[in-house]
């Protein structure tokens, strides 16, 4: 279910593309098929995507800084030919493949294919072909790693009423599979899911003398204080916890006196009733048994014009407005979103600087015990031996659009002038968000619960009021607002948490915003540095060597 990420490997895809972290600029991946020994007249799939023409790619390329790189050895293979073998492997396997293994299998194919076609010179008279030849293969990558997913078997899954909670907490267990925890995590509502770029906020740190700090963005539509206590204090385990956790978010998220449907879904969901009978969803620890077969990918030799276009060692990708990646990927399965950029190329399904093949392959949670909550009631529902099974639903469009690293970008700019001709101006005195406004309560108890928690074990919690727009901010909002910071103020001195206030930061500047209330990804990106400059924040050192990419 996570297949929309290009940049996010696979537990299988990993097994057999051994080099996917910069797949053009190493010599072997592995896959469980043979390679291609003859070569042949390329193949091609029909692919129903892509309905926009992109534009060249090693065009792009071409226009890069050549570097050369010194290597033990250079293959003397023709590139041209060595990617119409592969694609041609692709596209006969493509005619009989009916299994998420097959289309798995096609997709490793047409990344060698597509590694190989890239690598032809510049130089060379096949180039104008190759580069055509190119655009062809990437669409082939991505029917075949959507078609991959739409033959993925069934997964035993527990749900937690919430498709998006449902989707951040597989990704989350799989990227700590990957990479381990992440040294900083964000959580919070819709406002902080489009609201703090993870990848950004990593880059300006690492600008700021922080480097390699791996940040995930936990936040779900929806979320209040409730929300996130049963987040961090009860669905995560504790090795599974951050360094440092950023709350970002704003007063509604707060109000005891509103309907929390939210947490009310959350808590009435079989994954929380199994949560209280001690058992925790845990996707699978063993790795699928398949025998590797290696492939080689173009290598860069000193004598040649071949390019290390796709290591982000010399080119990283800043994911801002003024971004400009090798190849210019888009966002986001269903809700494809558009790069910076004023010619867009390729429409794939995650930003990245490189290509890597889809996590294709459905997340299976598997129900494992776990030591009983004195604070947890236990419920006799389901035996520990004996995991539930329940169909997995469609992912929502919302869920489909978050990347690697949790966060979902939103382009769109937020215009009063337009914005309202479309949708009613519901003013704070009509938002159920705002409903017998009280600020004490049980989201009141449930964040005293987090600061208690996230205090007894050492981790620094970081609550930023998010920006809001001078639209947003009415009567009846701001004297919430006014009444939010002074109480967060206090609490921050009472209780040691440090309290960031941006709510006002930019009130006119749309260009920021979504909606009157949401950031877009400029906003997010804005808010990622903000942080990240904040020289009062003192962030934490990297606790792994792993990188998330």
């Amino acid at each position: 279910m996570i297949r929309r990420y290009i940049a996010s490997i696979s537990t299988s895809i990993l097994k057999r593309t051994c080099a996917a972290a910069a797949v053009l600029a190493v010599t072997l991946g592995c896959s469980s098929t043979k390679p291609p020994n003859t070569a042949a007249t390329s193949g091609s799939i029909e692919s129903p995507v892509l309905a926009q023409p992109p534009t060249s790619l090693l065009a792009k390329n071409a226009n890069l800084t050549q570097k050369s790189l010194s290597a033990p050895s250079c293959p003397q293979s023709d590139a041209f030919t060595e990617s119409v073998n592969f694609a041609t492997q692709a596209s006969n396997l493509a005619q009989s493949a009916n299994s998420k293994q097959d289309w798995d299998e096609v997709a490793t194919l047409w990344v060698q294919a597509v590694a190989w076609m890239q690598a032809v010179p510049p130089g060379s008279p096949k180039r104008a072909f190759a580069e055509k030849k190119v655009i062809e293969y990437m669409k082939n990558l991505v029917y075949s790693q959507q078609q991959a997913g739409a033959n993925g078997s069934q997964a035993t899954t527990v749900s937690f009423s919430s498709d998006l909670l449902d989707e951040k907490l597989k990704l989350y267990l799989s990227y700590v599979a990957a990479v381990g925890p992440p040294d900083v995590l964000i959580v919070g509502s819709s406002r902080a899911l489009q609201g703090v770029d993870p990848k950004q906020l990593k880059q300006s740190l690492a600008q700021n003398g922080r480097p390699g700090l791996k940040v995930f963005n936990f936040s779900v539509n929806g979320a209040t204080a409730q929300v996130v206590d049963f987040q961090l204090r009860r669905l995560l385990k504790p090795d599974h916890l951050p360094q440092m956790i950023v709350w970002a978010d704003g007063v509604r998220g707060f109000n005891s006196g509103r309907d929390d449907r939210t947490f009310n879904s959350i808590v009435d969901s079989e994954g929380s009733q199994l949560l209280a009978a001690g058992v925790r969803p845990e996707l699978p620890s063993d790795e699928p048994n398949v025998i590797s077969q290696c492939y080689k990918f173009p290598q860069p030799c000193p004598n040649n014009t071949f390019r290390k276009a796709f290591t982000s060692a010399d080119r990283p990708f800043s994911g801002g407005q003024d971004a400009r990646p090798t190849i210019k990927f888009l966002s986001g399965g269903t809700g494809i979103l558009p790069v910076a950029d004023t010619h867009p190329t390729i429409k794939l399904m995650s930003g990245g600087t490189g290509i890597l093949p889809v996590a294709s392959n459905a997340a299976r949670y598997q129900l494992k015990p776990i030591a009983a909550d004195a604070a947890t009631p236990k419920a006799e529902l389901i035996p520990v031996s004996q995991p539930t099974t329940v169909a997995m639903r469609q992912v929502s469009e919302l869920a489909d659009s978050i990347d690697s690293n949790g966060f979902m970008p939103v382009s769109g700019r937020y215009n009063p002038n337009t914005y309202y001709r479309e949708r009613a101006y519901v003013s704070g005195q009509y938002d159920r968000d705002y409903d017998n406004f009280n600020l004490g309560g049980k989201q009141a108890t449930a964040f005293n619960s987090v600061v208690a928690f996230t205090k007894a074990r050492k981790i620094p919690l970081i609550f930023v009021n998010l920006p809001l727009t001078d639209d947003y901010l009415d009567g009846t909002r701001l004297r919430a607002e006014q009444q939010f910071r002074q109480r967060m103020d206090q609490l921050s001195r009472q209780k040691g948490f440090a309290f960031r206030d941006l709510s006002q930061r930019w009130p006119g500047r749309n260009d920021y915003f979504f909606d009157p209330s949401h950031l877009n990804r400029f906003g997010a990106i804005a808010v990622s540095r903000l942080l990240a400059a904040d020289s009062s924040i003192i962030w934490p050192r990297p606790k792994s060597s792993r990188s998330d990419g």
